[in-house]
C-alpha cells in the first residue's frame, strides 16, 4: 500500500467535500432569504434545529447529517425535493 498516494486521495475527497459543503450553503441560504426569514427567527418560530447549526451549514463549514436537512426542510416549509432540486451539484470522483 501506498501511503502517500492514499494521503492525497484523501485531501482531493475533503477539498471536494468542502467545495460540495460551501455551494450548497448558499443555496441553501439563497433559499432561506428568498422566503424572507432570519436564521433565528426561521429556527426560532420553526425548531428542528438551531440557528448556530443553521449558521454553520450556510457557511459550509459542516457536514450534515440527512436528518437534519429534514428538519431544515420542514422549518423552511420547503419539500425537501424542492429544496434539492435546482441546485446545481457537481463531485468529481477522482479513480
Amino acid at each position: 500500500m501506498n501511503y502517500i498516494n492514499n494521503t492525497s486521495n484523501i485531501t482531493y475527497m475533503q477539498q471536494n467535500d468542502k467545495k460540495l459543503l460551501q455551494a450548497f450553503g448558499k443555496h441553501l441560504k439563497k433559499k432561506r432569504i428568498k422566503i424572507g426569514t432570519s436564521l433565528n427567527s426561521l429556527m426560532f418560530n420553526k425548531g428542528g434545529t438551531t440557528s448556530a447549526t443553521l449558521s454553520r451549514i450556510e457557511n459550509g463549514l459542516v457536514d450534515f447529517k440527512f436528518s437534519t436537512l429534514v428538519k431544515i426542510s420542514a422549518a423552511m416549509e420547503i419539500p425537501l425535493a424542492k429544496l434539492l432540486e435546482d441546485f446545481d451539484y457537481k463531485y468529481e470522483i477522482q479513480e
